[in-house]
C-alpha cells in the first residue's frame, strides 16, 4: 500500500510539474511580449515632443484701418454757360489754361437763317484753371450747356465713398495717407473733413471728402488715389499674432512655454479674452502676461502639458 501512495504521490507530483512547465511555457513568451511592448511604450511616449516657435506677447500700438479708392477733384469748381443759344464759334482757351473772373472764354453766334446777329461772348465765372472743355468749334450750344468748367486748382481735396458696413467708425478728424498712381512709394497725409450725413440708397455707399494737410503742386485734380484711413487707435495694446489664438470647444486659447520641476520645457493652455485682430495681431485683455513666451506654431495638435522643444520655423511636427 505503502508503495501504492508513494507512487502515487509521484506521479501527481510529475503531472504537476508538467502543468506548470506548460504555463510558464505558454505564459511566458506573453509576458516577455508585453515587457517590451510596455519598454515600446515608454520609449514613444519619452520621444513625443513636440517641435514649436514661440514669440513674446508684448505691448504694441493697434491701428485699425480702412482702404479705399478715391478721386482728386477741385473744392471750388464752376461750369460755364453761354448767356445766347446758337453756335460755338470761337475758343480763346484751352485745358488747363489759367483764366480770371470776366475773362472771355468763348464766342457763341446766335443767328439764324434770314437772321443775323453779333456773336455773344461767355465770360469765366471765377478765376482759375480750366479743368473741362466738353465741346468742340462748330457745336450747337443752349443756355444750360456747359461748354466748360473752372476749377481752384490751389484747393483740392479727395472724395471717396464708403460702403455701408464701414461706416460705423467714420467721423470728421480723422487722418488718412494717399498714394498716387504718379508718384509710387511716396504717401501723402490728409484728414477727413466731412462725412455725408446720408446713405446712397442705389449703391449703400456714404460720400466722404478728405483735404491734403499741406498743399504740393505736383497733386492735380482728376488723379486717382488710394486712401487708408486710420479708424481707430488702440495704444499701448498686449498683443500676439492672431495665429496663437486657437478656439477649441469654443474658448480661446493661447499656449504658453513653461518649464518643469526637472528644467524640461512644456506647453501650458491658457484661457484668454480676445479684443480687437488688426493686420495679424490679436489683443489680448486677459489670460497672459506682458513677455511671456507663447506658441506661434505647432501648437494646434496640443491639448496641453506635453513636452515641446522651440526651433526656428518649426512646422509643428513631432
Amino acid at each position: 500500500m505503502e508503495r501504492k501512495n508513494s507512487k502515487g504521490k509521484k506521479t501527481a507530483g510529475m503531472v504537476l510539474g508538467t502543468v506548470v512547465v506548460a504555463v510558464a511555457f505558454i505564459a511566458g513568451p506573453s509576458l516577455l511580449a508585453s515587457g517590451d511592448e510596455g519598454k515600446a511604450e515608454m520609449a514613444s511616449a519619452e520621444a513625443a515632443v513636440f517641435s514649436v516657435r514661440t514669440e513674446e506677447a508684448g505691448k504694441r500700438t493697434l491701428r485699425a484701418i480702412l482702404e479705399v479708392n478715391g478721386d482728386i477733384v477741385s473744392a471750388q469748381e464752376a461750369d460755364v454757360f453761354p448767356d445766347v443759344s446758337g453756335k460755338l464759334v470761337r475758343m480763346y482757351v484751352a485745358l488747363g489754361s489759367q483764366v480770371r473772373k470776366g475773362d472771355v472764354m468763348a464766342e457763341v453766334d446766335p443767328s439764324r437763317p434770314g437772321t443775323t446777329y453779333m456773336s455773344s461772348p461767355v465770360y469765366a465765372p471765377i478765376s482759375g484753371t480750366v479743368s473741362k472743355m466738353p465741346l468742340s468749334v462748330g457745336s450747337t450750344v443752349g443756355q444750360n450747356t456747359g461748354i466748360a468748367a473752372i476749377s481752384v486748382t490751389s484747393n483740392l481735396e479727395i472724395t471717396a465713398r464708403i460702403p455701408e458696413r464701414e461706416i460705423a467708425g467714420l467721423r470728421t478728424g480723422l487722418k488718412a495717407e494717399v498714394s498716387l498712381q504718379a508718384y509710387p512709394g511716396e504717401v501723402f497725409t490728409a484728414t477727413v473733413n466731412h462725412v455725408s450725413p446720408v446713405l446712397d440708397a442705389s449703391s449703400r455707399t456714404k460720400l466722404i471728402t478728405l483735404v491734403f494737410d499741406s498743399d504740393d503742386s505736383r497733386i492735380n485734380a482728376g488723379m486717382f488715389a488710394r486712401i487708408r484711413i486710420n479708424t481707430r487707435t488702440y495704444d499701448e495694446a498686449l498683443a500676439v499674432s492672431s495665429e496663437a489664438v486657437v478656439n477649441k470647444h469654443g474658448e480661446n486659447r493661447v499656449y504658453v512655454l513653461r518649464n518643469n520641476a526637472a528644467g524640461l520645457p512644456y506647453a501650458e493652455p491658457r484661457a484668454v479674452e480676445t479684443g480687437v485682430t488688426i493686420d495679424g495681431w490679436t489683443e489680448i485683455r486677459s489670460g497672459i502676461g506682458e513677455g511671456e513666451a507663447v506658441l506661434v506654431q505647432g501648437q494646434q495638435l496640443l491639448s496641453g502639458g506635453e513636452a515641446v522643444r522651440v526651433v526656428a520655423g518649426a512646422g509643428g511636427g513631432r
